[in-house]
């Protein structure tokens, strides 16, 4: 028998490459070149067969096509219908992925039992549970998922010819087919073991096209690699409808489901879930959630108004600075950018003159919430003016700008539609920039035009004086050079950012 020659393939691009390299001549990423087998002799023999069977199709112009759009199948679950742009459309492919563990099986089962429900027929394969496993998962969900029609394989071929079957106790046809887990599922025309580029991306497609085929919706669940994207090539993101992370704090019990990609909607909507014993609950109101804990008082805490995706939610961001217990200060940001985080310090020092140089700086965005929108600068900066100095901002306050590296403060988007959702949650006061203030306000909420940071600094922190500057007591007279330098540069800290009394 001949052997089959492997060939390496990118894992972001899809190139080929006849022997390892280190870096992707297509793309440019490093590290990414897989070795995959090659196609067997019966995979040749199928493609050769196919070719051979190859014939011209006549085009047809899109004024002579007819037809209207499907109506949406809706799940009842208002969060996973809002993400994917109002239900499910029929003949779609939607792929959802997440950590292990995050819930995503158990969201797509309550789905099946919801669209079962409905009187759609669906289909759950799962190719890495025993029957007796999901069984126990469905018993504990609020919906009964008992008309779900379960199969355990992973064999594509034979997954396709179980869902082209019609079902002899159900005479209604294949609507929803679930596939847990993409990285589980081969196929016999490629050699390699399940999980490889070539099998994920092989298998992606055949199932794109029995969905668009027969007009079922096909889920496909796809594990998250360490770097946290889907595992298994760039291009299976290509191919598949919509795009779908499910993201979420292990410490924490609500779950974030964020659509990167959606043929059929608008793209960065986010559904919130808590977890519950019963399955995943949907959150209504989202900010609330955000901002349940809110400690008023705390200095080092500002809210935002966020847009995720046409949706306006209000996050706390926490700030801490501390004096630095090494050499080099620690910088550390969850759920912005770090680089941002450092640009941001820059232009607070250079701008609004606090300096951090000697400072650990510690930013977070409550509830494990991660954005890339800059409206969130204005909080991020003074949050951190606000832990410098220990004086908390107004209570009821929200922060919206960007901020430019001249230190001035620009304008953001949907503006109203940020203020309306700040209103809503008992905020009382905004800062924005000066151009960006529109001309209807919400109901007893007062609206600060700036143009600077150092304008919001001084409405909100105010001036600092060293006549109030608590003093450290003086080092003995038998401590060593080190604590009593030690202690002078404190309090020459202390005297620097101390507050207007």
């Amino acid at each position: 028998m001949a052997r089959v020659k492997s060939v390496y393939r990118c894992s972001d691009c899809g190139a080929d490459y006849p022997r390892w390299a280190g870096r992707c001549d297509a793309c440019g990423a490093w590290n990414t070149l897989a070795e995959e087998p090659g196609v067997s002799a019966g995979g040749s023999a199928r493609r050769s067969r196919e070719a051979a069977a190859a014939r011209v199709v006549p085009a047809v112009r899109l004024d002579a096509v007819t037809g209207s759009e499907s109506m949406r199948w809706r799940t009842a679950l208002d969060e996973f219908d809002f993400v994917l742009g109002g239900g499910i459309v029929p003949g779609a492919m939607v792929l959802v992925g997440g950590e292990p563990g995050i819930g995503k099986s158990t969201l797509l089962l309550q789905v099946a039992a919801r669209l079962d429900a409905a009187g759609h027929r669906t289909m759950y394969v799962s190719g890495e549970e025993s029957p007796l496993q999901v069984k126990l998962r469905a018993e504990r969900l609020a919906e009964s998922a008992g008309g779900v029609s379960l199969v355990t394989e992973t064999l594509l071929e034979s997954i396709l010819a179980t869902a082209a079957e019609p079902d002899p106790t159900d005479a209604r046809p294949l609507a929803v087919l679930v596939i847990d887990s993409i990285q589980t599922v081969h196929t016999d025309s490629l050699e390699g073991a399940p999980g490889n580029v070539g099998q994920v991306r092989e298998c992606a497609a055949r199932l794109m096209r029995f969905a668009k085929e027969r007009g079922v919706a096909v889920f496909v669940i796809g594990h998250v690699t360490k770097g946290g994207g889907i595992a298994g090539p760039k291009t299976l993101e290509h191919i598949v409808d919509t795009v779908l992370y499910f993201e979420g704090e292990g410490s924490l019990d609500h779950r974030i489901l964020r659509a990167t990609k959606n043929r059929f909607g608008s793209v960065d909507e986010i559904g919130v879930f808590r977890m519950a014993p019963t399955g995943l609950v949907p959150v209504a109101n989202p900010s609330a959630l955000f901002m349940g804990d809110r400690q008023a008082v705390t200095s080092g805490s500002a809210v935002c108004a966020l847009m995720e995706g046409t949706r306006p939610v209000l996050v706390e961001v926490q700030a801490l600075a501390a004096r630095a217990g090494f050499g080099t200060p620690q910088r550390v940001a969850n759920g912005i950018d770090g680089r941002r985080l450092a640009l941001l310090l820059a232009v607070l020092d250079k701008r609004g003159g606090f300096s951090c140089a000697d400072l650990d700086v510690f930013c977070n965005l409550v509830g494990g919430m991660r954005v890339q929108e800059p409206a969130v600068d204005l909080a991020v900066a003074v949050a951190i003016a606000s832990s410098v100095t220990d004086r908390a901002l107004p209570a009821r306050a929200v922060f919206l700008g960007e901020l430019g590296l001249g230190g001035e403060v620009r304008a953001v988007t949907q503006v109203e539609r940020r203020l309306a959702e700040a209103a809503k949650l008992g905020m009382t006061e905004a800062y924005l920039a000066e151009r960006a203030v529109p001309h209807r306000v919400p109901a007893g909420m007062t609206v600060h035009g700036v143009r600077t940071l150092a304008d919001v600094l001084a409405l909100t922190i105010g001036p600092r004086s060293r006549s109030s500057a608590p003093k450290r007591a003086p080092a003995a007279a038998g401590a060593s050079r080190g604590a009593r330098r030690e202690a002078a540069s404190d309090e020459d800290f202390l005297d620097e950012y101390s507050d207007d009394s």
